[in-house]
């Protein structure tokens, strides 16, 4: 048995330690939340009478005295920046031009490396900024949405001059204005030479895992190595998150770990000094979070990751809780915006898990005769995807149920993909041939993280619902610990409780399946619940549909398919090219056979069709435009085209008021598609006598209130289907709406209380049918 040197014995100091910083850094966690909200004279009175409480704690010599002294020192600290910030924000000359949202043409500092926003439209990015011209306020923040050309390649550090429209920032932001920009900077400056060769050495990586591996393994490497997305397939991301493996993208805690470790193991084999070692580490630290890139999770990563190396590498729990703490009280201070970061949040509780739980949960599955390795990953895994369970419910109303397995499938090939990736960085650069062996090296344990997604994602029921919001994260981390606590409490409850778990993977996840009923025999129209957005689908049969709009993200309308068991689409149409209609384009096409992809006359202006047709290129296929009297069969399906008119598209013509109608007849049923036309549109459509009848309407534009009533009531339908999210902001379906729709006789379904919704059977004899998002399947 190894003897426990004096220096690891717990003492009061680092009891005393343990009671006093957590406090601290809940305070400065629960005044960073409100700071925002605050004006700065009520944040500077709050710090005022925190030095006065604090002063008078103090002389007080009571036994609890210097926690007390500690907490008020920190709401002082927390509430005299925060007064500070607020006041810089209230007087910057360019929150008084937000105010009016006037155009201002500045000089900007890039502070955040760009991301990209996805969708089938232009790309565009988003930054964080500060001013640099003296009449907008020099060092102001400032939140960019640009265009990805000139933009997206920008580096922490650089400035440009751009001409940008202003907004005022949303409540509780920490941002004197939002910059919206609708072209590249008019002058750039070159960034620092430190950020020249970091981003050299991405680039190089980037081009070498594009160079040697395929898609989906080359665009997932830059992302396991320094957090770089930008060529990951948006398929393969939304099989990471259904399988809960999106933080391996993110940089995290455990890429710092591994770096550091790395770094260290030669030197800790060869004894060296701890202080040579502790400088080494620090220089290591410094230049992968230079080389990833100065944003809020790489900055949180590098915190979270040495104080979980201080506590795996040195075995002092007590000495790690208050490093933890106080890394994350200075991280706050710093930047008091991460209160507000979920990232940081689920950082913090999954460090302080692998500090708490982890040690412990090794060394029981050691004695029971587990080698080292595969107990201390599954013993990490485990507490970290345990305490973040309740966080990620909470924030996403989802539960995924394969994380767990997908994360201890994964972990042997994060660290050798990831070291062998930051070596073939390095080499790129220098000597290109010996990168590019490096690359197809880490491409093995890379694919293997792809496999475990892919099939972790596609297995039934991988991801569940679970209610959201505070009351979902508190029900379920109450119901994990009151499980945990009777696990640990009553041991002869431990094997009813394995068996239960195996009866209900072996025999009830796999019975659950035909008993879904879905998709419901004879589906002749399928609205998918794919959030604030429309999915339509006709199903062919033998794995053949067509496609009506993709909704906003690549995850729901995929899932769609694959319920309906979709892998062909002959025919895409595209209603227009709004966001909430293709942002999901790239979850359909990929992976399926695909013929043409339609839309109908676009405006002039529209310069989103360039990225639309540059998808359906790689996916396989072809690219028309619709036109009044144009007519398409598809298996049982005729689709009849009656709007818009190619002298309807002009410059100044609204997209909604162009949307592609629709009327689809499929065994003797009728069904108008009508996009998001709005009242304008339909009325002309009315005066225009073109035939509206119909079975089946899909209400325009997610029920909006801009309707009108002739052209609902000229469709004649029985049946309305609304698309539509459950949480949207709009006000959809707009009351008025569906008081018209149900004066005209229709039975309205809506995506939101419903989850899809299929129309079933043939002239004289259907109905409607719906999969509620629980899985359940009702019919009127």
């Amino acid at each position: 048995m190894r003897e426990v040197g004096p220096e690891e014995l717990p003492d009061q100091r680092w009891r005393w330690l343990d009671l006093r910083l957590w406090p601290v850094a809940a305070t400065v966690w629960a005044l960073g939340l409100a700071a925002p909200h605050l004006a700065a004279s009520t944040l500077g009175c709050i710090a005022a009478g925190a030095g006065v409480l604090a002063g008078i704690a103090a002389r007080s010599g009571r036994s609890g005295a210097p926690v007390a002294v500690a907490v008020l020192a920190a709401l002082l600290a927390a509430a005299g920046t925060g007064a500070v910030r607020a006041a810089e924000r209230e007087t910057a000359p360019l929150a008084d031009v937000a105010a009016t949202r006037a155009t201002v043409h500045t000089w900007l500092a890039v502070t955040g490396t760009p991301h990209l926003v996805r969708g089938a439209g232009e790309p565009r990015v988003v930054l964080d900024a500060e001013v640099r011209s003296a009449q907008h306020g020099a060092g102001a923040a400032v939140l960019v949405f640009a265009p990805a050309e000139g933009w997206a390649d920008l580096l922490p550090g650089q400035e440009v001059r751009a001409r940008a429209g202003t907004a005022p920032p949303g409540p509780g932001d920490d941002v004197v204005a939002v910059l919206s920009v609708r072209g590249p900077p008019d002058d750039v400056r070159p960034p620092p030479a430190e950020q020249r060769v970091a981003a050299a050495v991405r680039t190089a990586l980037a081009e070498a895992s594009a160079r040697v591996l395929d898609d989906r393994p080359g665009g997932l490497l830059p992302g396991l190595v320094v957090g770089d997305t930008s060529a990951m397939d948006p398929v393969l991301d939304e099989e990471f998150r259904r399988a809960g493996l999106s933080h391996l993208t993110a940089v995290s805690g455990a890429n710092v770990a591994i770096v550091i470790a790395g770094v260290l193991w030669p030197l800790r084999r060869r004894a060296v000094d701890r202080r040579l070692q502790a400088a080494v580490g620090v220089l290591a630290l410094a230049a992968f979070v230079l080389l990833a890139g100065p944003s809020a999770s790489v900055v949180r990563a590098a915190a979270m990751g040495a104080v979980t190396l201080l506590a795996l590498a040195s075995g002092r729990v007590r000495s790690a809780l208050p490093a933890l703490a106080a890394a994350v009280t200075v991280l706050l201070l710093a930047d008091p915006s991460l209160t507000r970061d979920p990232g940081f949040a689920l950082s913090v509780v999954a460090t302080a898990s692998i500090v708490l739980l982890a040690p412990g949960w090794g060394r029981r599955l050691r004695r029971r005769g587990w080698p080292a390795w595969p107990a201390d990953a599954v013993a990490v895994s485990a507490a970290a995807g345990l305490a973040t369970a309740p966080l990620i419910a909470g924030l996403n109303g989802t539960v995924s149920l394969v994380s767990l397995p997908a994360n201890l499938l994964a972990a042997p090939a994060v660290a050798p993909a990831t070291v062998l990736g930051l070596l073939a960085a390095g080499a790129a650069v220098v000597v290109p041939p010996l990168g590019d062996v490096l690359v197809w090296l880490a491409g093995w344990p890379v694919r293997w993280v792809v496999l475990v997604a892919e099939r972790a994602s596609a297995l039934p029921d991988a991801v569940a619902g679970w209610p959201g919001g505070v009351r979902g994260a508190v029900a379920l981390g109450v119901l994990l610990a009151a499980v945990g606590w009777a696990l640990w409490r009553f041991s002869r409850l431990r094997p009813l409780a394995l068996a239960a778990a195996v009866g209900v993977v072996v025999v009830g996840w796999p019975l659950r399946q035909p008993l879904d009923g879905w998709p419901v025999a004879g589906s002749v129209l399928v609205a998918c619940d794919v959030g604030q957005g429309d999915a339509l689908v006709l199903p062919l049969g033998d794995g053949a549909g067509v496609l009506l709009d993709a909704g906003p993200e690549v995850g729901p309308v995929d899932a769609c398919l694959d319920r309906l068991g979709i892998d062909e689409l002959p025919l895409v149409l595209l209603s227009h090219l709004d966001a909430d209609h293709v942002g999901g384009l790239a979850g359909a096409l990929t992976g399926r056979r695909v013929g043409v992809v339609a839309t109908g006359s676009l405006s002039p202006a529209d310069d989103r069709a360039g990225p639309v047709d540059a998808l359906v290129r790689r996916a396989g296929g072809t690219r028309e435009v619709l036109v009044p009297g144009d007519r398409r069969t598809a298996g049982e399906a005729v689709l009849e085209v009656l709007a818009p008119s190619p002298r309807r598209a002009t410059a100044a013509a609204e997209p909604n008021d162009l949307s592609l109608v629709v009327r689809v007849t499929v065994r003797g049923l009728r069904i108008l598609l009508t996009g998001d036309l709005g009242a304008e549109a339909e009325a002309r459509l009315v005066r225009d006598g073109t035939d509206l009848r119909a079975d089946v309407l899909k209400v325009p534009h997610h029920g909006s209130a801009d309707f009108d009533p002739q052209f609902l009531a000229a469709s004649g339908a029985a049946v309305a289907v609304v698309s539509v999210s459950a949480d949207n902001t709009y006000g959809h379906p707009a009351p008025e709406l569906l008081d018209q729709l149900a004066d005209s006789g229709m039975r309205v379904h809506r995506t939101d209380r419903e989850g899809d919704v299929a129309v079933v059977g043939e002239a004289g004899d259907w109905g409607v049918a719906s999969r509620r998002p629980a899985g359940t399947v009702g019919a009127p």
